[in-house]
């Protein structure tokens, strides 16, 4: 079927072209009487006539689209609520998004700029699966905003979880239930996993703030898995029982999970025995653990509609200070008081 044109619609209301543009695109339409303006309206419903986008947004310089970049996002479940806050944002604005994912190949990355920046994004968002420092790639506009990532150079709006703050949350949930022995199983040394060191950051404070001496030898290091977690748990609950810890603080719910399997192989009861606190609130992991874990979760809905509000305008945001977003405790039945001392 022929597409139906801007002069057919004059046709049909008995108008010039030039008056059918002025009433559809709104330029100069109040020059031409209600009567007419309702006429061809109605002649352009009835003959389904839809205006050409690419034409519009040559007058309007707007698309209503926002290119979004990420490294594997798309294909990962867990960061998924980033593109769900992002979307919905962008909808509520009468925006599409148009997602492309680069695995984080710097090449990729550099034909995805120019791509967006060929069909006339009006902006742009870049963003990582997990909180890192970034180089922002070649071409990238300025204005863009850096999503669950922040750039190594130069000011941009950006948007990280509070992973400081999170680690003072966790330590806290272990403190109050009233531990004093509390191991915190680590990302890999020299990994340079940004949000490794900010945790532990926020895991040393409370220890200060509650006149705790920090042990080195409940800081064991793993892969961020289950087998690490495992691993590194394992170390912690071989101690002597006078310094083995009543509690563990793990970098994320996939650690979390090798511990509670270290545990039981040494027949300790979670939290009866052994209380542990999670991060990231792992769809799949964190609830369906037995006992289900206590965890901190990561902000990923809400990062990802700040960044697209700020990105559409709709948000103001400190190009110099990354806005770092608040990480909730979400409780469940993984921490407990600790146990009575060993005897002798």
């Amino acid at each position: 079927m022929a597409r139906v044109r801007m002069s057919d619609v004059a046709a049909a209301a008995g108008v010039s072209t030039a008056t059918v543009s002025m009433v559809l695109s709104g330029a100069g339409s109040d020059r031409i009487s209600a009567q007419t303006q309702a006429k061809v309206r109605e002649a352009a419903e009835a003959i389904g006539y839809a205006p050409n986008s690419v034409a519009r947004s040559l007058r309007t310089r707007r698309t209503r689209m926002i290119g979004l970049i990420s490294d594997t996002i798309a294909t990962t479940p867990f960061a998924g609520r980033m593109l769900a806050g992002a979307n919905d944002a962008a909808r509520a604005h009468g925006h599409l998004v148009v997602l492309v994912d680069t695995d984080g190949d710097p090449a990729q990355e550099r034909q995805a700029v120019e791509a967006l920046t060929g069909q006339r994004v009006d902006a742009m968002v870049y963003a990582r699966m997990w909180h890192q420092v970034v180089d922002a790639p070649a071409g990238l506009a300025e204005g863009s905003v850096f999503l669950d990532c922040r750039p190594a150079h130069g000011s941009w709006p950006a948007v990280v979880p509070d992973d400081r703050a999170g680690g003072v949350a966790a330590t806290r949930e272990l403190v109050a239930a009233g531990h004093r022995r509390i191991g915190y199983l680590d990302a890999p040394r020299g990994a340079g996993v940004v949000a490794s060191g900010l945790r532990y950051e926020g895991y040393l404070q409370v220890l200060a703030e509650a006149g705790l001496t920090a042990d080195p030898a409940l800081h064991a290091h793993g892969e961020t898995d289950a087998g690490g977690g495992r691993a590194a748990a394992g170390e912690l609950l071989d101690l002597p029982a006078d310094r083995r810890p009543t509690a563990l603080f793990c970098f994320n719910d996939r650690m979390a999970m090798g511990a509670y399997t270290a545990a039981h192989h040494r027949g300790l009861r979670i939290p009866q025995d052994l209380s542990i606190v999670g991060y990231d609130d792992q769809q799949l992991i964190a609830a369906e653990l037995d006992p289900p874990l206590t965890t901190v979760a990561l902000p990923h809905y809400e990062m990802g509609r700040w960044a697209m509000e700020v990105a559409l305008g709709e948000r103001a945001a400190d190009p110099a200070v990354p806005h770092r977003m608040p990480c909730p405790v979400i409780r469940r039945s993984s921490v407990g008081p600790p146990p009575p001392p060993p005897e002798g």
